[in-house]
């Protein structure tokens, strides 16, 4: 059964729209591989070389390796390409961005001293993350529906909490009421109805006595990201004896995320309301639900790293990120659609819902090896771990939601990504690069597989879980005097899976596999004085 969070917790608004569930703290704490021409065609395994702008958002330290100031900017090329799968049904989707993950500057200071020679401040802008994604789908021959979804968790929801009232009596479910703004939805759209009028419900899709399917149908979704999470980023690094170099930065985030979601089902010889609603006939049904997301906001973090170098040939890195702090604005809404074989036809909404929360993202540590081999070869590599399991999310004044942050404790795990990098001067001026990326899943087992009920908020059931990405890439560079030019090509392929609901009662909801492979091409020039 769907959980209810009280509205007596944390104020007057309606229990089911008042939280960010686990899957919204995931999806708004995705990272990926953005940065300076030089940083993305090695992989992004920077941690234990430093002297790049885009280091100011990863080890901190990298600041205390310039030896002179810098400025800089970066323009991305991406173009996405999506595909997906259900049962051998497949659509696919493109789309082209183009923006700038990266601009900065480093100034840079010597000090009358041997002991620590250099004092270095910077400031940067990043893209950490581009949620901009286009995805839609065919799921035929289903053999379950999101109205029997819908019933089995509204089962004990007395039907007149959820019925609106008339002139005399201006009654509101969606704000007068606890019950599930799901359940509303679906309640006054006929996809659920009451067994004899009771507080019991029936879907609308029927299965024989042995549990097989007797209604037939078919779905379609598409869904649409839209958004970003920008870093501002002040540093101050230095080094001790050109052997060991230190750095600390303040990051301020700010994010901004879009979801809509459409979902549909056309049903044959489906249990559907009567004309005069007093009981259900057999039918042919179609039910559309078109589902808005906006959340904002900003947020805080702190970082520290030290790079080592006990010979010139060989740089140990170490970096710590504290969880980024947000505080977000949340909105949500839904429509439905549904047409039940010309007997009941029309639309419904739900109300608007705003509100507040806040989110403790996951902490990072970094670990990195780089070798300089002749002094014109280079090879890095970098170990990073996010302590997804760890997230938290509370109320505006601070209460701790404890079932969501228990559902991110189920459903997550710390992540895992590997860095490689490397880079070869072919002459002073010219260099190729190359790198690999990979970011293991951080879902678990069991609620990758759909052993597990995943609970969402608002009114949209559906989640999707990356079940890898990695990235392969390369580039050029060159310089003369104080100038740089650096080019890179990054292709990114990634898995991920969608479900249009949870599984429940041992029957699979639909569901599809997406998969990305996306291309960019990234350019950055800069100066160094």
């Amino acid at each position: 059964m769907k959980r209810i969070l009280f509205a007596a917790i944390v104020g007057a608004m309606p229990s089911v729209m008042l939280a960010q569930s686990a899957v919204d703290a995931y999806q708004l704490t995705q990272g990926d591989l953005k940065g300076t021409a030089r940083f993305v065609s090695m992989g992004g395994a920077f941690g234990a070389l430093g002297g790049d702008l885009s280091t100011l958002t990863q080890n901190p330290a990298g600041i205390g390796v310039y030896r002179s100031s810098e400025i800089g900017v970066t323009l991305d090329f991406n173009f996405q390409a999506t595909k997906t799968n259900s049962d051998g049904y497949s659509l696919k989707e493109d789309q082209v961005k183009v923006y700038c993950p990266n601009f900065g500057y480093v100034g840079n200071a010597r000090l009358k001293n041997d002991v620590m020679p250099m004092l270095n401040w910077g400031i940067s802008y990043s893209r950490a993350a581009s949620f901009d994604r286009l995805y839609r789908g065919g799921m035929p021959d289903i053999q379950n529906s999101i109205t029997n979804y819908i019933a089995d968790f509204s089962n004990g929801i007395n039907p007149n909490d959820m019925k609106f009232g008339d002139k005399s009596n201006p009654y509101n479910p969606y704000w007068d009421s606890n019950a599930d703004w799901l359940s509303i939805l679906a309640y006054n759209s006929y996809m659920i109805n009451p067994i004899g009028g009771s507080s019991m419900y029936n879907g609308l899709y029927k299965y024989n006595a042995n549990g097989s399917p007797y209604t037939a149908g078919d779905a379609m979704f598409a869904v649409r990201e839209r958004g970003y999470i920008d870093e501002f980023s002040l540093n101050f690094g230095g080094n001790f004896v050109d052997m060991v170099y230190w750095g600390i930065g303040l990051g301020i985030t700010d994010i901004d995320y879009v979801n809509e979601t459409f979902y549909d089902e056309e049903l044959v010889d489906a249990r559907i309301v009567n004309y005069d609603e007093t009981g259900t006939i057999n039918g042919d049904a179609y039910i559309a639900i078109d589902n808005f997301k906006h959340v904002s906001g900003t947020g805080y973090n702190f970082k520290a790293g030290l790079i080592v170098k006990p010979i010139n040939e060989l740089r140990f890195g170490f970096a710590v990120h504290t969880p980024t702090y947000y505080d977000l604005r949340h909105d949500y809404d839904a429509i439905s659609e549904f047409d039940y074989s010309s007997n009941v036809y029309g639309d419904d909404y739900t109300e608007v819902a705003v509100f507040d929360s806040k989110l403790r993202s996951p902490w990072k540590i970094m670990a990195s090896v780089a070798s300089v081999i002749g002094g014109r070869a280079i090879l890095s590599f970098d170990y990073e771990y996010d302590a997804y399991e760890d997230m938290v999310v509370k109320s505006p004044n601070g209460y701790t939601y404890q079932d969501v942050t228990g559902d991110i404790e189920d459903y997550y795990q710390g992540q895992n990504i590997l860095r490689f990098g490397a880079e070869y001067r072919i002459t002073p001026s010219f260099s190729v690069r190359a790198g690999y990326n990979y970011q293991f899943s951080n879902v678990k087992d069991n609620v990758a597989n759909g052993y597990e009920y995943v609970y969402t908020t608002g009114t949209n059931p559906s989640y999707t879980f990356d079940n890898y990405t990695q990235y392969i890439t390369c580039g050029l560079g060159f310089r003369t005097g104080g100038f740089y030019i650096d080019a890179a090509y990054v292709y990114k392929n990634r898995e991920s899976q969608f479900q249009a609901f949870s599984n429940f009662n041992e029957y699979d909801a639909p569901s599809a596999t997406i998969t990305d492979n996306n291309n960019s091409l990234v350019m950055s020039v800069g100066y160094k004085f």
